[in-house]
């Protein structure tokens, strides 16, 4: 079982005003991954943003960071820069299936800026801000998120195909 962080971008959210539901959504579908061991909800604010992911990554040493909202077109949508900011290698083949996965739903999902990195050895993952996006996301990504963890902490071999 891994580690999880959950951290949610909103304004709205931080002030009270609206309920979190996507944070709940990630922690629903993750439970099979593991146990959300810390979860955050801040502004907008690329600097609290990225303090979030560092806390999360190098104090509590999480395996995995999922972040959701702030990654639209917004201007004060700056989830993608806070992770670029902190992140030491990127994983774009997550955020690229994202984006494929989604489009067959939506032509709004090519305006997603979510990125995806390591931090030390923990992955961070942007997802969308409505509970449905993240529905649609980790339904996507969630089958390959146990091998590459397991690969982050030694525990697998590389990435060769599975057996048919």
């Amino acid at each position: 079982m891994f580690r999880i962080g959950v951290i949610t971008a909103s304004d709205k959210g931080a002030r009270g005003e609206r309920e979190d539901l996507s944070g709940q959504a990630i922690a629903k579908m993750t439970a099979s991954l593991g146990e959300v061991q810390k979860y955050v909800i801040v502004p907008d604010e690329q600097a609290a943003l990225s303090a979030a992911m560092i806390d999360m990554a190098d104090n509590l040493r999480l395996d995995l960071v999922l972040t959701t909202g702030g990654t639209g077109l917004g201007p004060r949508d700056v989830t993608p820069e806070a992770t670029l900011a902190v992140i030491d290698r990127e994983v774009p083949g997550l955020a690229e299936a994202m984006r494929m996965g989604s489009l067959a739903k939506t032509p709004r999902a090519m305006l997603s800026r979510a990125v995806a990195g390591i931090r030390g050895r923990t992955l961070i993952v942007n997802l969308p801000g409505s509970p449905r996006g993240v529905e649609e996301c980790l339904e996507i990504i969630l089958p390959a998120l146990d091998h590459g963890l397991a690969i982050m902490r030694g525990e697998a071999g590389e990435c060769a195909r599975p057996p048919a």
